[in-house]
């Protein structure tokens, strides 16, 4: 048996919220999400995946069935695996931020990713939840190839924290819906194999 464990981070299919603000609200696939869906659990076909965990969000939860339902596996949902929180930024676009709150959004902007959106989560709170959540999941998947459908921030945080980057950085990574990014934890340390890989 493998003494690797590999973590499959996927991002959920495109949403009815693509382009706004949509860390915590509980929106649905779009129409485009949707016919995604064939596409990406095909993509995985080609990966021994034993388990399929998803942030509790419609959004991810409905991508993650699809990949479960293919191999009968169980949906085991994890709040901790959430988007981050844009408090009262949330369903709003960029655009709409600006009018409302041009300072706020300017200092925003200059302190990304370590200033925090009006009463949402920071990203100290975002990096320590999701560094739990991988050890979480190391210890229940252990030696096996787990599908884990989250969120692009979530998944740009891991790499963060696996890579020790500048988190200043991290959008900079293209993480796209129904992209992989692979990570392998052995010998009590992390590897990243892929980054949004897809089709």
């Amino acid at each position: 048996m493998s003494e690797k464990t590999t973590i499959l981070l996927v991002r959920h299919a495109h949403s009815a919220m693509a382009g706004r603000f949509c860390g915590h609200t509980d929106a649905a696939l779009s129409e485009l999400g949707e016919k995604q869906l064939s596409e990406i659990v095909d993509d995985l076909e080609r990966w021994p995946i034993t388990k399929v965990y998803t942030s509790d969000l419609k959004r991810a939860h409905n991508t993650a069935s699809a990949i479960a339902t293919r191999r009968a596996l169980p949906v085991v949902s994890r709040a901790g695996l959430r988007e981050i929180s844009f408090g009262e930024w949330e369903g709003l676009s960029w655009a709409e931020i600006e009018a409302r709150a041009p300072a706020e959004a300017a200092s925003w902007l200059s302190g990304y990713p370590m200033q925090a959106a009006p009463g949402g989560e920071s990203f100290e709170h975002l990096r320590s939840r999701v560094e739990a959540e991988l050890q979480a999941l190391v210890q229940q998947s252990e030696q096996q190839c787990v599908a884990v459908v989250t969120h692009a921030g979530f998944i740009r945080t891991a790499l963060v924290s696996v890579l020790g980057i500048d988190e200043r950085s991290m959008h900079k990574i293209e993480i796209g819906h129904g992209g992989v990014t692979i990570l392998q934890y052995a010998q009590q340390s992390w590897r990243v194999q892929g980054v949004n890989i897809c089709r």
